[in-house]
């Protein structure tokens, strides 16, 4: 596929039905089939950094599978994304199970592949370990990136039982690596129990803001997402949404649940309010299957991603009729 053809979408499902076929995100292309994209949504099937329920590892193709219902037309962004730039499903990372330092060495490795073609992407866990290589590989393309957090928890814990490199290290270690624009930093929906007050004060002094979860309730997404838009400014952002943001009763299916949680409505319209921001990438991880319900996680799941798709696709686009309007001059 040549610069200038149009973008190749999902298959038709009129002719046939959602549940026949592969399952790739959005029954969208594979990128084989269409040789570049302007977003990869790229599967981490990793897991090896877990602290408690173990399964992550299938997150990403449940993800894929609850996506069969997703449709070519966002009426809340009033987009239709899988027109306006070419997506395509990248198939998976394989990663070492059994070494996490060669794995996100892997992952990091093949992020850079990706984005090296010009690329944004839209990566499916896995567990939050893959955050990290992620964000290397996005900060080597676009300088220190701003960094919105949405999870249950900090995830800026030193180390666990010694090991540097889990799935509660990544936002440490990625601020310790000079990656992230530590003036616009942010958790959103953390919520529950901590080790220590010393946790709040470590966080805080690497620059991170906290949006609680009872804060969303008690102030509503509009003004959250206002807020969150002033802090990030015009900086490359990078999203990163641990799907245990959501209350257990929305996403079930997840590796650490704390009760008390965001809805998937508030999660989704959070999303829908930063629009406006320089989207350059974004993951969304640890989807459990095992323990979901009626794919209640992977379908919420799925939408977030397709939020997030959204985004890319809308901003690619915009920069695409500049650079027209700019060449035209």
């Amino acid at each position: 596929m040549s610069s200038t053809d149009s973008p190749r979408g999902p298959i038709d499902s009129s002719r046939v039905p959602r549940y026949a076929g592969p399952a790739t995100f959005a029954r969208l292309p594979r990128l084989d089939e269409v040789g570049r994209t302007d977003v990869a949504v790229v599967g981490v099937p990793f897991d090896t950094g877990v602290s408690y329920r173990p399964g992550a590892r299938f997150g990403g193709n449940a993800i894929r599978e609850a996506s069969r219902l997703l449709r070519p037309y966002n009426p809340a962004q009033d987009a239709s994304p899988f027109a306006l730039a070419q997506v395509a499903d990248a198939g998976d990372i394989a990663a070492n199970p059994f070494n996490i330092n060669e794995a996100v060495e892997t992952i990091e490795g093949a992020a850079d592949d990706l984005l090296g073609t010009g690329a944004r992407l839209m990566t499916l866990g896995g567990d939050h370990t893959i955050a990290l290589p992620l964000l290397r590989s996005v900060a080597k393309k676009h300088g220190p990136v701003a960094l919105l957090h949405f999870d249950a928890h900090l995830d800026t814990w030193d180390t666990y039982f010694g090991a540097e490199y889990t799935h509660g290290t990544p936002f440490r270690r990625a601020v310790e690596e000079g990656i992230l624009d530590t003036s616009a930093l942010s958790h959103v929906g953390t919520r529950g129990p901590l080790y220590g007050k010393q946790d709040l004060t470590d966080d805080e002094k690497m620059g991170f803001g906290i949006v609680t979860s009872a804060d969303v309730m008690r102030r509503g997404v509009d003004e959250i997402a206002d807020q969150l838009r002033q802090r990030i400014g015009d900086r490359p952002l990078y999203i990163s949404i641990d799907i245990d943001v959501l209350d257990p009763a929305h996403a079930p299916g997840t590796g650490t649940p704390e009760a008390g949680g965001l809805t998937s409505r508030e999660l989704l319209e959070i999303l829908r309010g930063l629009s406006s921001c320089h989207l350059v990438s974004a993951d969304l991880v640890e989807v459990a299957p095992a323990y979901d319900h009626a794919e209640i996680t992977s379908v919420a799941a799925s939408h977030a991603a397709y939020e997030l798709t959204t985004i890319m696709s809308r901003q690619i686009a915009a920069e695409k009729e500049a650079k027209e309007a700019e060449g035209a001059k």
